[in-house]
């Protein structure tokens, strides 16, 4: 599956995403990093259609693995296999090297019935629990800004908006309680 987004802009968003954090503080304090620490075997992350090109699958805190896209639920147009990674730092990655959507958490892009993009407290099967959702804590201006930039940015790639559209028509159909943050 080929990303029409280069390696340079991918590194301008993870640039723009390094400078920010959902809260002043470490929000793993909260809830003793469970977003990092789950121990379900299963639990890792999907990489974004080009986003591979920011890694040099050397990396010795990530496991890589591979996901038919006939076999999970990926956009149709989406073809062959996605990188999924599983981190094996524990909560002690290097933050600066997290895909986007460890970045962007606990925030998620939305797009509704007129194309407009919005970005949702994360919603689904999480297996653990976070409080910067189940509080509704606030979060950092800065943090939402940077992260609507970002998804604005990534939907403009064609996959990637798929699986947006994707995303955000299973939140409708499934009757998902849509927090919109921005």
């Amino acid at each position: 599956m080929k990303s029409s987004i280069r390696k340079t802009t991918f590194q301008i968003i993870y640039n723009l995403l390094d400078s920010v954090s959902p809260i002043s503080e470490d929000c793993g304090l909260l809830c003793g990093a469970a977003c990092c620490l789950c121990t379900d075997e299963d639990m890792g992350i999907y990489l974004l259609p080009g986003e591979e090109k920011m890694f040099t699958r050397k990396e010795d805190w990530l496991s890589w693995d591979w996901l038919d896209t006939d076999k999970y639920e990926f956009p149709e147009s989406w073809h062959g296999k996605v990188p999924f990674l599983i981190c094996k730092a524990h909560g002690h990655c290097p933050r600066n090297e997290r895909p986007i959507q460890c970045r962007t958490f606990p925030l998620a892009p939305h797009i509704d019935d007129e194309g407009t993009l919005y970005l949702i407290y994360q919603r689904g099967q999480l297996p653990y629990s976070c409080p910067l959702i189940d509080e509704k804590i606030k979060l950092n201006e800065d943090f939402i800004k940077a992260t609507y930039k970002a998804w604005s940015m990534l939907i403009s790639e064609p996959l990637i908006r798929d699986l947006v559209l994707m995303d955000s028509e299973y939140r409708i159909e499934d009757k998902v309680n849509i927090d919109i943050v921005y």
